[in-house]
């Protein structure tokens, strides 16, 4: 079997919603799956290694408390970090755009973010440093680790209990989530190439 279905495995519920708040919020999250470990629980769920519905609230809590935690480093140290004028990383003009990127695609930005691996860590943090509203970031926060979480874990869950012998495919269906995860940081990269 895959390591990341040992992984969960071994870890249960609450590693897996830990490993989501990992990636949602925490600067150095953005390496972790998020999109395929929750999947893959959720089959995993249908094989009856976890509770689903332990999964699905674990998972969302992680998310969006995840993200919460992300928005407050972003307001309380993000303005410190970003402080060099010519790092490309911590550029200091980077919380000027963030804030008038937040004030113009805010609520889009932080539901459709949740669906992209890597940016969904920074988004929030950016959203701190940009001083979004955190009362219009938490409802977005929740609306987004809602249909993220819930989605994918159930996602996972009936095609598990639809396909017999689910175990065989899930690498295959891991690919295919990462691959459909990276569409949209693809087609951003394409549209501003042509600009």
């Amino acid at each position: 079997m895959l390591n990341v279905t040992y992984l969960i495995g071994s870890f249960g519920v609450l590693g897996v919603s830990l490993i989501i708040f990992a990636e949602s919020g925490l600067f150095f999250g953005f390496f972790l799956p998020g999109d395929s470990i929750i999947f893959t629980a959720g089959v995993l769920a249908s094989q009856g290694y976890l509770n689903i519905a332990w999964l699905v609230i674990g998972t969302w809590l992680g998310a969006v408390i995840g993200d919460s935690v992300g928005y407050w480093f972003g307001a309380r140290i993000g303005i410190k970090i970003f402080s060099k004028e010519k790092s490309f990383l911590f550029n200091k003009r980077y919380p000027e755009q963030a804030h008038k990127f937040y004030d113009r695609h805010g609520s889009s930005a932080i539901i459709l973010a949740r669906f992209v691996p890597v940016v969904r860590t920074f988004v929030p943090i950016m959203a701190g440093v940009g001083k979004m509203s955190y009362k219009k970031f938490l409802s977005y926060n929740i609306i987004g680790g809602t249909i993220w979480t819930v989605g994918l874990s159930l996602g996972g869950y009936f095609l598990g209990r639809s396909i017999p012998n689910i175990d065989k495919y899930i690498l295959p269906i891991i690919i295919v989530i990462i691959i459909i995860s990276l569409l949209p940081a693809f087609y951003e990269f394409i549209k501003s190439r042509k600009i």
